[in-house]
């Protein structure tokens, strides 16, 4: 023996991979992923990779697929934190599935991907728990995933979650910027609270005024802990049973995610047209002006950061809006007409409010936000 050389023999168990506990972990995890299926979807968990029989897109006349691929950001930090993980799955898939929605496309089928420093299979069966719920909420099948074990790259307990997602689309039923016209509306969709964005911010701000995640605040009605950890709404089957609704023509959807309202709104407007939304019509939930107010956050950084309420909104003929919104509320998303579009050289312009043109690399339109939040 060398004097380089170790004196024992080193296992993959002694490295710090346990594949025992990956593989009780996929049992544990299957009663989950199978309430989470479409007919489409052809074999079980095991596979090298998930199949999904696409013979129905041969009937339609021009299919085009859409993609999308996220995860939740510093969330996951709360979960960890409070211990609880099955809920952490319904923001991933909301953040995935409801980007596909966007253009009109209906998802099909996705797969996740957990990275952790020990695999725990009740722990990375909970994540999987609520993922498959999310996806069954929204339609879609979970076909697949991945757990990885990174000792000495993340500590045991620490772990984070990503997804991708895959569904389809009319060619003649694309839903974007061409659709929008100067005479529509902006149509808000409620969000479930913060949903998985600005986590950063917000944890930053609750740890700089000491609260603990236990500590209970009247005004959530709970912890603050099951506030963070509240799941982000799924939008996804709702919406495109309001794109299906007959006499209701949506032209426009944005996903109100990184970048708040007016960009993410922007983002899917045409050059040349102007959105005015006005604050007065609703009142954000106590979460979002116990942040701003907790750590003296600037107005416009909260509402860059954080969806203010507004988890989704859709541009459609002002004479749908009132059809539209009892769609909506039919399936349990409270509504409500946000704005109005006009053309950029007749846009009422209030110079006492900041216009956002265009976002995240898109040469759309313009968006002003106005006004002050209703009490």
């Amino acid at each position: 023996m060398t004097g380089d050389q170790v004196q024992a023999p080193i296992t993959y168990a002694a490295a710090g991979v346990d594949v025992e506990a990956g593989d009780k972990a996929v049992e544990l995890m299957k009663e989950s992923v199978r309430r989470a299926q479409r007919p489409e979807v052809l074999g079980g968990l095991g596979g090298f990779a998930g199949l999904f029989d696409a013979s129905a897109l041969t009937r339609m006349a021009r299919p085009v697929l859409a993609t999308s691929t996220d995860g939740v950001g510093t969330k996951v930090a709360i979960a960890q934190a409070l211990d609880r993980h099955d809920t952490i799955g319904f923001d991933l898939v909301g953040m995935v599935v409801d980007d596909i929605v966007v253009c009109g496309a209906e998802p099909l089928f996705m797969t996740d991907y957990i990275a952790t420093g020990k695999v725990v299979p009740e722990r990375i069966a909970a994540i999987v728990s609520g993922i498959a719920a999310a996806c069954a909420q929204a339609g879609v099948a979970l076909i697949g995933g991945e757990t990885a074990e990174h000792p000495g790259l993340l500590e045991p307990d620490e772990y984070d979650v990503a997804g991708a997602a895959t569904g389809v689309v009319e060619y003649a039923d694309i839903i974007g910027p061409h659709r929008v016209q100067p005479g529509d509306v902006v149509l808000a969709l409620a969000s479930s609270g913060l949903h998985s964005n600005g986590y950063s911010l917000v944890r930053r701000v609750i740890a700089a005024a000491g609260w603990s995640l236990d500590r209970h605040v009247d005004d959530f009605g709970h912890t603050v802990g099951e506030e963070l950890l509240t799941p982000t709404r799924v939008y996804a089957a709702d919406l495109l049973a309001l794109i299906r609704t007959p006499g209701i023509d949506i032209h426009g959807l944005s996903h109100v995610t990184g970048g708040g309202l007016a960009a993410n709104l922007a983002r899917v407007l045409p050059h040349g047209v102007f959105a005015r939304v006005d604050r007065s019509t609703w009142t954000p939930p106590a979460v979002f002006r116990t942040i701003g107010e907790l750590g003296r956050v600037p107005a416009l950084d909260l509402e860059r950061t954080l969806n203010m309420g507004v988890g989704f909104v859709a541009v459609l003929p002002a004479h749908q809006s009132d059809a539209a919104i009892e769609v909506c509320r039919a399936h349990g998303i409270p509504a409500w007409v946000l704005g109005e579009i006009t053309g950029a050289e007749n846009a009422p312009v209030d110079p006492a409010y900041e216009v956002v043109r265009g976002a995240k690399g898109v040469d759309g339109g313009s968006v002003q936000v106005v006004g002050e939040f209703a009490s």
